[in-house]
């Protein structure tokens, strides 16, 4: 499988739009978006994502595949279970949750399993790439080794990349896309509409509200 491969499977299901005004994770204002939630549904699609990542990682004796929550537990969970076929070995699939002040921490005792444990750390999309470093700063703070991260599509693949993250990268498929801080949004000074069913849209209009009502 390769990343006109990834795209299409993206684009078959919905999930990437384009021309509108979406507000990122990030907070940040974009007018592309790639709604990795529209191919989740989908498990022989994903499975055939996933698969493709165990494969790339097989040789690298993986113990533990760790993910952001929300949308990455399933990724960890599929690419742990074909690593585990693959190498005929158990490869634990976990994740990290997010807490009140945005880190990504183990709970539910898999720190634990973390321990002493070489982990592969897998996300769908990163634009600034800040959850799966705090996710590689929890794998180390429990013990673990972080071998490599892998993610479905990297927005940023300038400022993304290997170096930067201080852990071996890689990428099924680059989506390079454009991305501003509200106060230098183009979209917003245009008065173009947020889109509300996808990405932060409407946490961000009731941030709003919140503050006027301050």
């Amino acid at each position: 499988m390769n990343a006109k491969q990834v795209v299409f499977i993206l684009k078959k299901h919905g999930g990437l739009i384009t021309n509108d005004h979406i507000v990122l994770t990030s907070g940040k204002h974009a007018d592309c978006y790639v709604n990795k939630d529209a191919i989740y549904p989908h498990t022989k699609d994903i499975a055939k994502i996933c698969r493709e990542i165990a494969k790339k990682f097989q040789g690298k004796k993986i113990d533990v595949v760790a993910a952001p929550a929300l949308g990455g537990i399933i990724l960890s969970q599929w690419t742990a279970y074909y690593l585990s076929k693959l190498t005929k070995s158990e490869v634990l699939g976990v994740y990290t949750e997010k807490t009140p002040d945005k880190n990504q921490i183990f709970t539910r005792g898999y720190d634990k399993l973390v321990k002493g444990k070489k982990v592969l750390i897998v996300e769908d999309v990163v634009t600034t790439g800040r959850s799966v470093q705090k996710v590689v700063k929890s794998v180390r703070e429990a013990g673990g080794v972080p071998v490599s991260i892998c993610v479905l599509f990297n927005r940023n693949p300038e400022m993304i990349n290997s170096k930067s993250m201080g852990v071996s990268f890689y990428s099924l498929a680059e989506l390079k896309m454009n991305a501003y801080e509200e106060a230098n949004c183009p979209l917003c000074k245009k008065n173009i509409r947020i889109n509300l069913s996808v990405g932060k849209g409407r946490e961000f209009f009731a941030n709003k509200k919140t503050a006027i009502l301050k």
